[in-house]
């Protein structure tokens, strides 16, 4: 028995800002102090709170130790795992104290946490990922059990339909009417296929949950399989996750030397096998017939439906095919229960959702949260709201196929229904914040440059007809579009929606016409008055030095690499435009005064 236990993130962020190094060295520490047999230290998956990475937590207090360097194990080690003294310092900000100042808080009372309700993310900053043992004591493997000695393949999918859990990976299809379709059609051969491509940018919910939680997909995997009578699934994951491949693998074999994956299993008739195929990063093979194509080792483009993959998928054989977030909420709902699950949510939309966090937001990272939490409560209180004091302007969901969700609508519920009456869609759960300093045609033609690159060119509204809107785009950012071009982008954005051959091309032009719906006013000051209203086109752009703030300090002259600027020490500063390249240097330099703005 150990009194204590340290966990520490081994996720893809905290890894990368060293949180291995942080390991070895409490280990070695831990050992010099005679410490190895009383503290055990866990590498766990994501805990969430990205920003605040590498992030250590200590059990029993449940103390939060943030962005933990390897020079500050030491004093860990010497005054809190030795002495009991908790290092004020290196706690969490918002867990150093309750309104009292005499509570440190856990984890989980956070302001980050508190409003969270974690299904899918349960495991993850809990449990050590490569240690089957660990999953097994959080119930793991239960409800696989449950499923192959007391449910028939039916009622395993009619408690899934029951539950209301709809598709986690962008349209929101009922999971079990998926389940149900696939089990209507008999073939000697079924698939079960899990997404773990997850290309849209910013977005890191399924890549965290492979990190944290593998034997949870490994085992939602297994019971959709029993369910629809497949005996056969593929995991595909783009390469681009080594350590989420890695701990797949690892949870594989695990689980077959456990007898949990393979033949008999449970010593039942229901046998399992599972297969891993990477991906190379194409945006389209998160398509589902795209990634069927893709593991079949053929170039990864969708295939035109009917027939669906419930009737002819990977292989030519019935397929059914789950992202990994829809399929971690599987074990839970077999083992509380179609309606526990169903009392989170709003009517159309049971249960939770996981979005990764990011953009001009205080606490990135990845939240799970009831559907039908406000989009305020999600930045506010969650988030942080936006930094440096800087009004909240638009928040983008959905990522390149989804649509931004503006300040007007901060107190909208988050569900898959509200979303889509305004012109957005979920999508797989990339949340990312804009502020006041956002330009929201910059923002459109980011995602459109996305995907237009990702295009798999297979069909030419999506192929051609993305381009043209990028060009358009490109026009009204250097101000050279009339107005003319605004109505010309507004018909291929519908023209492309109507007649792609994909879902993914079907939604590429939402962000455009999201933002249109909500901010034409600035795209109309791009190119009426030839202004960017937030400052961020450089062509519209100009700096400007106000001769009552400036103090003649040369520190803007020093540092323009064109010469653009002339005056003397002492004297205002001037700015000759001709010159000006726009790199904003000067700006930089000027920070404290501020004397210099850009409009």
């Amino acid at each position: 028995m150990y009194r204590s236990h340290v966990l520490v993130c081994g996720g893809t962020g905290c890894t990368s800002s060293n949180s291995g190094e942080i390991i070895a060295e409490l280990e070695k520490q831990l050992k010099e102090k005679g410490l190895e047999n009383e503290v055990k230290v866990v590498r766990t998956g994501c805990f969430g709170l990205c920003a605040l990475g590498p992030i250590m937590v200590v059990y029993p207090e449940g103390c939060f130790y943030s962005e933990v360097k390897v020079e500050d194990v030491p004093e860990i080690v010497e005054e809190h795992l030795l002495k009991g003294r908790i290092v004020k310092r290196l706690l969490c900000e918002d867990a150093k104290h309750d309104e009292s100042g005499d509570h440190i808080k856990t984890l989980n009372e956070t302001s980050f946490y508190s409003k969270q309700e974690r299904v899918a993310l349960r495991n993850c900053g809990v449990i050590d990922p490569e240690q089957i043992d660990e999953y097994i004591a959080f119930d793991g493997y239960q409800a696989l059990a449950k499923c192959l000695t007391e449910y028939t393949p039916q009622q395993v999918i009619d408690i899934v339909t029951k539950s209301g859990l709809r598709g986690r990976g962008g349209g929101g299809f009922p999971t079990g009417k998926k389940w149900s379709l696939g089990a209507a059609n008999q073939a000697d051969q079924k698939y079960v296929v899990c997404n773990a491509d997850e290309g849209d940018p910013g977005a890191f919910m399924d890549r965290s949950i492979l990190e944290g939680d593998p034997h949870c997909i490994i085992e939602a995997m297994e019971i959709c399989g029993y369910a629809i009578g497949a005996t056969e699934g593929y995991v595909y994951v783009r390469a681009e996750y080594p350590i989420a491949v890695q701990r797949l693998q690892i949870a594989i074999k695990q689980a077959k030397e456990y007898g949990l994956l393979g033949k008999n299993i449970f010593g039942t008739d229901f046998c399992f096998d599972l297969h891993i195929r990477l991906g190379a990063g194409a945006f389209v093979c998160g398509e589902e017939t795209a990634l069927m194509t893709s593991i079949e080792g053929n170039r990864g483009e969708p295939r035109p439906r009917p027939p669906y993959p419930a009737v002819k998928g990977l292989f030519g054989k019935p397929t059914t095919e789950n992202n990994v977030e829809t399929f971690a909420n599987i074990p839970q709902i077999i083992l509380r229960g179609a309606d526990w699950f169903a009392s989170y949510g709003t009517e159309g939309s049971k249960g939770t959702k996981v979005f990764a966090l990011g953009g001009k937001i205080k606490n990135t990272g990845l939240v799970e949260i009831p559907m039908g939490t406000t989009l305020r409560e999600i930045v506010e209180d969650i988030g942080g709201g936006c930094p440096n004091g800087k009004k909240f302007k638009a928040a983008q969901a959905g990522g390149p196929s989804g649509g931004c969700i503006p300040a007007s609508l901060l107190d909208e519920q988050i569900d898959y229904d509200n979303l889509t009456s305004i012109g957005c869609m979920m999508g797989s759960g990339g949340l990312i914040v804009m502020d006041e300093d956002s330009c929201m045609v910059d923002i459109a033609k980011f995602f459109l440059n996305f995907t237009v690159d990702e295009s798999c060119g297979k069909c030419s509204p999506c192929r051609i007809g993305t381009k043209r809107m990028l060009e358009i785009l490109d026009k009204i950012t250097e101000g050279k579009a009339t107005m003319e071009d605004l109505d010309k982008l507004e018909e291929l954005a519908h023209y492309i929606q109507e007649n792609s051959l994909c879902g993914l091309g079907k939604t590429a032009p939402n962000p455009v016409l999201a933002t249109l719906r909500f901010f034409r006013d600035e795209y109309i000051a791009h190119i009426k008055e030839k202004r960017c209203p937030a400052g961020v086109c450089k062509a519209l752009l100009n700096y400007y030095i106000d001769p009552d703030k400036c103090i003649g300090c040369s520190l803007c002259a020093r540092a323009c690499p064109v010469g653009a600027i002339s005056g003397q020490i002492k004297s205002p500063h001037v700015i000759d435009h001709n010159k000006c390249i726009k790199c904003g240097a000067c700006m930089d330099k000027c920070k404290k005064i501020k004397a210099i703005s850009k409009r």
